[in-house]
């Protein structure tokens, strides 16, 4: 999802995308752990669709529009 995305949804609904990011990036460390991760990099993507949501978040926080 694009920081766009994020921005229309509503901050319960990103928390609750937040926690579903969490919960996929706790199974994708898991599973490299295990040596059964076919896409590495998806790792990546996971941290970085969290810290985009928590930027919205914090923007919202301070008040600041885009």
């Amino acid at each position: 999802m694009k920081a766009n995305d994020f921005r229309n949804l509503t901050t319960a609904e990103i928390e609750q995308k937040i926690a579903g990011f969490k919960e996929e990036l706790f199974n994708l460390r898991f599973q490299l752990a295990t040596g059964q991760l076919d896409k590495p990099t998806r790792i990546r993507d996971v941290r970085k669709e969290i810290a985009r949501a928590k930027t919205v978040l914090r923007e919202r926080e301070l008040g600041i529009t885009s």
